[in-house]
């Protein structure tokens, strides 16, 4: 198992005195089905509810009333849904104007996932004669120029705990290898262990893991220094504490009721943050720097337990389309139920120390959106976007950035892959970099 940055060894004291930075990280957060943006955005909370407009029809959204931005750096106020994010308001910047082109006819929800990282649907490529409709998508295209420092060039990971499929693939994956060639997304916790940390299926021999180097890791422990001693046992707890809650996991879904679908049942806070711990072990050991994270699948017609929201489960994607009333407000508990899970990664990464001691988060960014400004009209402009972490100093967080209504959402994710330091000038449909975003 590889271990994580210890200064005390002779590779990191080098580095060190070489002033070498830590690797940036890069994760693409995705959350599904829209969001109840008037408890999203700041100013909205008095919005009119939307109507749902149902099929293919995103087109007919053109004809709405939109929100103008008043483009420009604004202080970032919280709103219901971003409360969770109260301890890190200096560690993020609220980004509202973001539009994505689409291809009216074809599936909204399949072409807001699959689309998320290309920017366009395989047709509108097609037509507009762009080389990676569908194919390589941006954190690929990252990863081929980064991904040599480490194992895996990416990571790819969805918060999806059914078996049986409910939907087309692309419902469940944002990420593209090349045309028709999907990056797929690993939902079992189980297997993004072995895939991480195991070789061969050596995990079927080994019933755990951490035993295994525990007499090494004690014996290394020894010639540390304090300061890495305690960064070992920190790490050592976060290994154990994965395999435990695992287990814990197994048993809930094994005494799960028989008439409803196992993973029905799986507690989803539980869940998502399992699989967030998994990525940021993978981070600190130098598997992978690029990952993209699902929170959940889209549209997908079934029940998800949100514990400690509701007490039966919920359909989420259903819900999205009965905003009436007091509707909107069952549904924002979603949101904010999700928006905890993104506090919570932050969280994790801020309490991470790097080689130059920085932390995880100052070396990393960290998006936080959805391919749809709204569930109930399937709408391609006003998506919800977050971003957080550092970049290495390249980014000033704490504030609320209005774009012009309009800007195409290719632009930032030419601008992270620009922070990230690719030398493109161009990706997708995108016009120019999101420059606010810079120092």
């Amino acid at each position: 198992m590889v271990l994580p940055f210890l200064h005390s060894v002779p590779e990191a004291m080098a580095a060190a005195k070489k002033g070498e930075k830590p690797d940036k990280k890069l994760v693409i957060m995705y959350i599904p089905n829209g969001i109840v943006r008037r408890c999203f955005f700041p100013g909205e909370e008095e919005e009119a509810l939307p109507g749902f407009i149902g099929g293919f029809n995103a087109d007919k959204t053109k004809n709405q009333k939109r929100k103008q931005n008043k483009p420009g750096i604004y202080p970032l106020e919280l709103t219901s849904t971003m409360q969770p994010l109260a301890d890190h308001i200096e560690d993020v910047t609220l980004i509202t104007g973001l539009d994505r082109t689409f291809k009216n006819g074809q599936d909204v929800h399949a072409q807001g996932a699959s689309c998320y990282l290309t920017s366009l649907s395989p047709v509108q490529a097609a037509e507009q004669g762009i080389k990676h409709p569908n194919g390589r998508s941006l954190d690929q295209v990252i990863g081929d120029k980064l991904g040599h420092k480490t194992v895996l060039n990416t990571l790819e990971i969805s918060c999806n705990g059914f078996r049986a499929p409910k939907e087309p693939i692309e419902f469940d994956n944002i990420s593209w290898y090349g045309p028709n060639k999907i990056a797929p997304s690993i939902r079992n916790p189980r297997k993004l262990y072995d895939r991480l940390f195991s070789k061969d299926n050596f995990r079927a021999h080994v019933a755990d893991v951490s035993d295994l180097v525990l007499a090494d890791a004690k014996s290394l422990s020894r010639k540390l220094s304090a300061d890495d001693r305690a960064t070992m046992d920190e790490f050592m707890t976060m290994v154990r504490n994965v395999e435990v809650r695992m287990a814990k996991l197994e048993k809930l879904l094994a005494n799960a009721d028989i008439k409803v679908p196992k993973t029905d049942v799986l507690p989803r806070g539980e869940y998502i943050r399992l699989q967030a711990d998994l990525m940021l072990l993978a981070f600190q050991m130098g598997i992978t720097n690029i990952c993209t994270f699902m929170v959940g699948p889209e549209r997908w017609e079934a029940s998800l337990r949100y514990e400690g929201v509701f007490d039966n489960p919920v359909n989420h994607h259903t819900m999205t389309h009965n905003q009436k009333g007091k509707g909107y407000l069952e549904l924002a508990k979603i949101d904010l139920f999700h928006m905890q899970q993104y506090a919570y990664m932050i969280k994790r990464m801020k309490e991470i120390r790097e080689s130059d001691g920085s932390t995880m988060l100052d070396n990393s960014l960290i998006t936080y959106g959805a391919a749809l400004g709204d569930g109930a009209t399937h709408q391609y402009f006003d998506l919800p976007m977050i971003v957080a972490g550092k970049g290495q100093g390249q980014i000033k967080q704490g504030r609320f950035i209005k774009m012009t209504s309009g800007t195409l959402n290719s632009n930032l994710w030419l601008t992270l892959a620009n922070l990230m330091g690719l030398e493109m000038k161009s990706y997708a449909d995108s016009t120019d970099v999101v420059s606010d975003l810079w120092t």
